[in-house]
């Protein structure tokens, strides 16, 4: 009881309970410690709170990059908008950020394929009413008196020259295209940096997982995005349809900023990532798994070729080493999921999923037979 008096009187020590030292009380020793004052009291510097054992706590500040210096991490790649004054909070307890975007991915991913398995489903349903649509289309455009120079005309001939994968991959490079214009509104740069990047220490966690992969600042970043998408959209929709192409597009981004989060959570280098790379990359490893001896050539170097197996070869061994040593310019970790969800999803994931979606369908087919019908009766 006597020590804990001690303890509480203050920082020093107290009269009542200290001995005497060598014939010298706590109070000479600590005015033979003290340093002399200077200029007053402004220079008055108490060293009682040496004889304690508390210490003040230590304020947690806001984490702004890795590196200890705001924005220093991120200026190593010109591909990211400039976020230096953007505030992160990560986690104290890291492991617990992922659960969020752990099912919010796999969420989000079953119901990008059932979204898929119905559409392709309505699809099919109105195919033969498309196809008398289409010629009563035709005989009309042959009795209609032709127009030189129509637009509408250039434009509709110039979209049915389209394959269907172009056709399909249009619709995201327009959406790529428009975020693109957001983040040259400065009005808007807080908001894109919210939700149009992901980062594990941000406050939203789930949103821009998806959000992102439409998201790019540097315009060279987007066009090479944008031409490797347009570059392999026939194969993969030839290989996977349109609507499980779009399903395993939209899953990927998702995945691969996954993946993402888990490699900056591990290693605690944070930072924001955006573009839709990983996404990309699993059209890019599911081709090359699908079509292994297809030749592939560089954009700048067409005169070399080589097999869609060795480029494979080429960017996993790449991104893994990039991830390993900790190189910023690019999201490696998410290159490298996104590589391993095609390669996956072509060798086991076809079999495990798509081709699984019966039931689906046929809850979905009972509810269309049993809905009532639209309609009102004649005036």
């Amino acid at each position: 009881m006597a020590w804990r008096g001690w303890a509480h009187r203050g920082w020093g020590c107290g009269q009542a309970w200290a001995q005497p030292v060598g014939g010298r009380s706590c109070e000479d020793l600590t005015a033979a410690l003290a340093p002399p004052r200077l200029l007053g009291r402004r220079f008055n510097f108490f060293i009682q709170q040496k004889c304690g054992f508390r210490k003040a706590p230590r304020k947690v500040e806001p984490r702004r990059s890795d590196t200890g210096t705001s924005g220093e991490a991120y200026k190593r790649s010109a591909l990211i908008p400039p976020v230096e004054e953007t505030v992160f909070y990560p986690s104290p307890y890291p492991i617990r950020t992922l659960v969020k975007p752990l099912f919010f991915t796999v969420g989000f991913t079953g119901c990008a394929f059932g979204s898929a398995a119905i559409w392709q489903y309505e699809s099919l349903k109105s195919r033969v009413q498309s196809y008398f649509d289409g010629v009563k289309a035709d005989w009309l455009d042959s009795i209609r008196p032709q127009k030189e120079g129509d637009f509408r005309k250039e434009i509709n001939k110039w979209w049915n020259n389209l394959s269907d994968g172009q056709r399909t991959v249009t619709g995201i490079i327009a959406a790529n295209v428009f975020v693109f214009c957001l983040w040259r509104v400065p009005s808007l740069q807080r908001t894109m940096i919210r939700y149009f990047t992901s980062n594990p220490a941000s406050k939203v966690l789930c949103s821009p997982m998806l959000l992102s992969t439409f998201s790019h600042f540097s315009l060279f970043h987007m066009a090479a995005n944008m031409y490797v998408l347009w570059s392999f959209s026939s194969s993969i929709v030839n290989i996977l349809g349109q609507e499980q192409f779009m399903a395993v597009y939209l899953s990927a981004g998702v995945i691969s900023n996954f993946v993402s989060y888990v490699c900056k959570v591990a290693t605690g280098r944070y930072g924001p990532s955006l573009g839709a790379s990983g996404a990309i990359m699993t059209v890019l490893a599911a081709v090359c798994t699908k079509i292994p001896e297809g030749r592939l050539a560089i954009i700048f170097l067409p005169m070399f070729t080589f097999t869609a197996g060795n480029a494979l070869k080429a960017i996993i061994a790449m991104d893994t080493a990039g991830m390993v040593l900790g190189w910023k310019f690019f999201d490696h970790a998410a290159h490298l999921g996104g590589a391993l969800f095609g390669i996956w999803y072509i060798t086991y994931g076809h079999e495990l999923i798509w081709k699984n979606r019966e039931p689906l369908v046929k809850i979905w087919h009972e509810m269309r037979t049993n809905s009532p019908k639209k309609g009102g009766g004649s005036k």
